[in-house]
């Protein structure tokens, strides 16, 4: 079956209750952008959680149809359901395509080191010599291509020894904990406010042949481990240095990273209190800060 597309630039203040009418109506998917990106005009609104965030002057309203829908009469509808005069619109023909095949092509092999890759299961292991994780993209953040990931695992290969406790806290895909495991960790936690992304870290750990532990951050314990890793955001950094504290052993190694370049000092900072903190490293304006927990 074939698709058409529908786009439409519209002030951000009608964007999200015209989508909503579109999809009412019948369309099969929506998404919005904003209007300008990739353009010097492009506004960025994400921040932290507990940061405030704008809006886009103008949104790119996106549609999709199958290609026996009335386009014309949808639209028509879902603007008067909302109150609103019907704006220009674009409408381009989607061809019928292998999906699957698209999207696996956006996803090669990631290099992390001399030793370690990360591999799709529909690729084949570029060196056969190489600790290989096995990793799809999927709902859980960590597949290796964003930096603050690439430099946890990068950590890992150059620092971690043969018969050592881990514990990644917002573990995602569950990425840092299969690697440890497989450069030698003696055993390996992982945790995640998102079920979904225990799940998917369970099946992953599954698919590299490895046995590692995923769960929610209430059933943590009072355990403490060699490493603990905290690939998460800066806010929750902050506010979560004493618990990641309290589960690092004597001289064990804290290693934190989702730190933009700009927020490396203030974060080191905070967990000088615990930590004797080593130099940062960057990597494309994101930070990996690690450091030795001091004895009591």
């Amino acid at each position: 079956m074939s698709y058409r597309e529908m786009r439409i630039i519209l002030p951000s203040q009608y964007a999200e209750s015209l989508s909503d009418a579109l999809m009412e109506q019948g369309a099969l998917s929506s998404a919005i952008e904003d209007a300008y990106a990739g353009t010097e005009q492009e506004q960025a609104i994400f921040g932290e959680p507990g940061e405030p965030t704008g809006i886009w002057d103008n949104s790119l309203l996106l549609a999709l149809f199958d290609e026996t829908a009335d386009i014309e009469q949808i639209i028509q509808a879902a603007c008067e359901d909302i109150q609103i005069s019907v704006p220009s619109y674009q409408i381009t023909e989607i061809p019928e395509q292998d999906w699957v095949r698209i999207t696996q092509a956006q996803f090669d092999p990631i290099r992390i080191s001399e030793r370690l890759w990360i591999v799709p299961s529909w690729h084949d292991a570029p060196d056969e010599q190489a600790i290989n994780l096995k990793l799809d993209p999927g709902l859980a953040f960590g597949t290796g291509s964003h930096p603050t990931t690439r430099l946890c695992l990068q950590w890992l290969d150059q620092h971690m020894t043969s018969g050592q406790t881990v514990l990644d806290y917002g573990c995602g895909s569950g990425i840092l904990a299969i690697a440890a495991l497989k450069l030698g960790a003696k055993s390996a936690d992982g945790v995640d406010i998102d079920p979904q992304a225990v799940e998917a870290a369970q099946a992953n750990a599954q698919t590299n042949n490895v046995e590692a532990s995923f769960r929610l951050p209430e059933s943590v314990d009072t355990q403490t481990y060699d490493i603990v890793l905290a690939n998460i955001l800066a806010n929750p950094l902050r506010l979560l240095g004493e618990l990641l504290a309290s589960h690092v052993k004597t001289g064990g190694s804290i290693v934190l990273s989702g730190i933009l370049e700009s927020q490396a000092e203030e974060i080191s900072e905070i967990y000088s209190q615990w930590f004797t903190m080593n130099p940062p490293v960057f990597d494309e304006g994101w930070t990996c800060l690690t450091g030795i927990k001091k004895a009591a």
